[in-house]
């Protein structure tokens, strides 16, 4: 089966001028295209156009969740009547620019919608693993800083050879795969409907500017929504590895002591440290203040992190904040082993914010240091009573039940641990050594 002339067409090839296009005579005049021939061929071919977007959509999504990123990913096929609209539409813009009429490559098309700016160049390169990119169109870049409109990244991408061996009633040599953020697709939408589909175009100057401050203010959250991504990301990054930090020496203190080699991943719940750490930023916000701390404690320098909590803590801050710098300046106070300042710091984190479980984990962990084994299971209790779900805290404190001699409830404890993570090493070799102290 033939496809219709007007969507069945390799890539175009440049010409030898570089246009990009073949010059037409201008009295040249295209044939009306017969709409009942070509929607019956259209008919024919909806169903095999359906099964291949559901193939182009399942392996684009495993590809880009693969690389990490979830964006929405939004598949069509463009109705009859679209398709014939536009054909018209291409016939006459080409007779008006004396050139040949283009092809119709958007029957089938993606379109992945990102949260984030930084996002669209990984999806990209992901698509680019597994499809042939033809062409790359990037819509609204030649624009200036004093012009507005719709932005978005357009791929014209080659149907994988095993899609056309398998679904050859398709017809297509190539589909669109369009990308854009959330702002973008809403400013498309909302462009679409007022300007591109209304007859009257808003001609008014102060509507045009209306128009354009809208769609700034939406160029501007996009960017500033990247912003806030990219401190984020930083700040995870170096509170990460402030974790790492102060977990290793919670595991020297409390675990070399009952185990003949330091136990590896008990002293809290854990995340992978990222990246590289960012230099510190100079700025005086709380948030760069904030950055320029952890950065200090991640490099060991407690006494430059604390100095730098303290100027945090000057100022007026909500509860929770306040309680957070408490949390942190503990954990460096912990760090030098200036242990009774970082169980203060704690308590005072937890003044300000009770439902802080880590806080109150943290306290215990240090009162474990130094053998306050009594206080431990108080504060571990106290951060069980507000997350029961924590096996680092029903761990460490059926070591502090271990050490008092409590038995009974050492082994309680031991048992609940293993229920979360039943292959923990430490934490069988803890309730061995309380069911041998029980048989005794």
């Amino acid at each position: 089966m033939t496809a219709p002339f007007f969507y069945n067409l390799p890539p175009r090839a440049k010409p030898p001028n570089g246009s990009g296009i073949r010059p037409m005579e201008s009295d040249r005049i295209e044939p009306i295209p017969d709409r009942s021939l070509i929607e019956a061929d259209y008919r024919l071919r909806e169903e095999s156009w359906h099964s291949l977007l559901a193939v182009l959509e399942r392996q684009s999504r495993a590809v880009i969740e693969g690389r990490g990123f979830h964006p929405t990913i939004k598949g069509r096929v463009k109705s009859f009547d679209s398709l014939y609209r536009k054909k018209l539409r291409a016939l006459r813009d080409a007779r008006e620019r004396g050139q040949s009429p283009t092809t119709l490559t958007d029957i089938v098309g993606l379109r992945i919608v990102c949260p984030f700016l930084g996002d669209l160049h990984g999806v990209e390169a992901a698509l680019r693993e597994v499809f042939v990119v033809v062409e790359v169109e990037r819509k609204g870049a030649e624009r200036s800083f004093k012009e507005f409109g719709y932005e978005s990244i357009h791929l014209l991408v080659e149907v994988p050879s095993d899609l056309k061996v398998e679904m050859p009633e398709s017809g297509l040599d190539l589909v669109e795969i369009q990308l854009r953020t959330i702002l973008q697709e809403a400013w498309a939408e909302v462009e679409h409907e007022l300007v591109y589909k209304a007859e009257i175009s808003p001609f008014d100057e102060p509507m045009k500017r209306k128009l354009a401050a809208l769609n700034a203010n939406l160029s501007l959250s996009d960017i500033i929504f990247q912003e806030i991504r990219d401190y984020q990301h930083r700040l995870g990054q170096e509170l990460n590895s402030r974790r790492e930090a102060f977990y290793l020496k919670i595991e020297e203190a409390i675990d070399g002591s009952m185990f003949p080699s330091p136990a590896q991943g008990l002293a809290g719940p854990r995340e992978d440290e990222g990246g590289e750490s960012f230099p510190p930023s100079g700025a005086s916000t709380i948030d760069d203040l904030l950055l320029d701390a952890l950065y200090a404690h991640n490099r060991r320098k407690y006494a430059q992190a604390i100095a730098i909590y303290n100027s945090i803590l000057e100022n007026e801050l909500p509860a929770v904040l306040a309680s957070a710098v408490h949390k942190h300046r503990g954990m460096a106070y912990f760090s030098e082993s200036r242990y009774d300042e970082a169980i203060a710091d704690f308590g005072l984190a937890l003044d300000l914010n009770p439902e802080c479980y880590k806080s109150a984990y943290f306290r215990g962990v240090t009162r474990s240091v130094t053998g306050e084994y009594g206080a431990g299971i108080d504060d571990f209790s106290r951060s069980l009573r507000i997350n029961p779900y924590q096996f680092f805290a029903l761990y460490r404190r059926a070591q502090c039940y271990w050490h008092i001699g409590d038995f009974p409830k050492a082994l309680s404890d031991c048992e609940e641990s293993l229920k979360i993570d039943p292959a923990n090493r430490e934490a069988r070799e803890l309730k061995r050594l309380v069911l041998d102290k029980l048989r005794m």
